[in-house]
This record gives C-alpha cells, structure tokens and sequence, in this order.
C-alpha cells in the first residue's frame, strides 16, 4: 500500500482539509528562501489541528541540528526531512538527538544518484527532481527496482499518479504544487487525488489477494 504526504502546509485550513481525507503525513517547509516557508508557531496551530494519525514532517535545508531537535521536542514535527547537501554524520546526529526517522532527499539526474540515495543511512530516501515544489517529474526510468521503503516526489498529480506507483511502486507519494491553485492547498484537487490513491491501494490489495489464492 502506497501513502500519501502532502507538503507546504501554511494555513490553518489545510488542517482541516487534510483531515477530512485522511491524509497520512504533512509537510512543514522551514526553509526560509521558499514561498512555502511557514513559522514554527504557525506549524504548532496546524499541526495541534491535525488529526493523531497524521505524521507531521520538517522540511530542513542545511539547519542547525539543534532546531531541528527542538521542534521534534515541541510537539511540532515528528520526522525530519533534509534537502540540502547533509552527509551521513549530519543525518547520523538527527537521528541520535531526537530518536524518530529522517528522510533524505536525493536529486535524481543520473544511475549514479539512485545509487548514491539506496546507500543513504536515512531511514527513508526521498526521490525528486531536485528544484522542488516545481511540479516537474524526473526520468523514472532511471530508478532500478528499489527494495527499501522511499517517498516519491516531483510532478505527481492526478494525471499521472496510476503511472507513478505502478512504474516504481514507492512507499510513498509527495505531493504539493500539483495540489495547489493561485498558492495554496485546494480541496477538490486534494480530495481527488486521496480517492485515486484509495481506489489504487484497493486494487492492488485486491490484485495480491487473488495472487495468493492462485498459489
């Protein structure tokens, strides 16, 4: 089954919106230069909105460790997502100081990125194009079976999610421009794509059991 995270959460509705289709993650970007950049007090109302079941996520760029521990300690994020140029001793040292996952984001260009990504001590790799929140896709077909659990972002929308997780069968989709209109989160396109990942996951589930009954 394939789970869905939603980043760029800025406004108090979102909460709301997310709850209402039982997303599984959310995403806070605390990276200032982006037009995603939400404060960590803002993040702590959203956040306190959301329903239990939904993980909240930190999106860091080259952040001082210790902030990043400080908003795990607050209640605010419960997994760390890093998108800048972190070695392994950074993510190594999240993961020490504050006891929960990390994810790890990989700019896949070339064979040589996946396979530097699938070396990553994360506990979870993040597959993208690289510029992030662009709504551009890279080439898939670059990405070899891949065994351990990683988040797949870049360009996913509703017209290409079934392409998506059949193609590389992530563990999960990271979504956000393809579900905004004017710069912020939009209902219908949210509860469009949370349906179609419903009905992807069902068949799947379907597909399996079938298989297994034909053993």
């Amino acid at each position: 089954m394939t789970v869905i995270k939603i980043c760029g959460l800025r406004r108090l509705e979102d909460a709301f919106i997310l709850n209402r289709e039982k997303v599984d993650a959310a995403g806070f970007v605390f990276y200032p230069p982006s037009r995603r950049f939400v404060r960590p007090e803002l993040a702590g109302k959203i956040k306190k909105l959301l329903y239990p079941s939904i993980r909240t996520v930190g999106v860091f760029v080259k952040e001082d460790p210790e902030r990043v521990a400080a908003l795990h300690e607050a209640g605010i994020i419960d997994m760390a997502q890093l998108h800048g140029d972190e070695d392994e001793d950074y993510i190594e040292k999240i993961q020490n100081m504050t006891g929960k996952p990390v994810i790890k984001a990989f700019s896949i260009k070339t064979p040589e990125d996946v396979q530097r990504a699938l070396r990553s001590p994360a506990d979870y790799i993040l597959l993208d194009q690289g510029a992030g929140g662009t709504g551009e896709p890279f080439d898939w077909t670059l990405v070899p079976p891949v065994r351990r659990p990683f988040f797949l972002a870049g360009g996913i929308g509703p017209e290409n999610l079934r392409s998506a997780i059949g193609t590389l069968h992530p563990w999960a989709v990271d979504l956000s421009s393809s579900l905004e209109t004017d710069g912020r989160k939009d209902q219908a396109k949210i509860q469009q794509i949370a349906r179609m990942l419903k009905q992807i996951n069902t068949l799947e589930a379907y597909r399996k059991e079938r298989e297994a009954d034909l053993e």
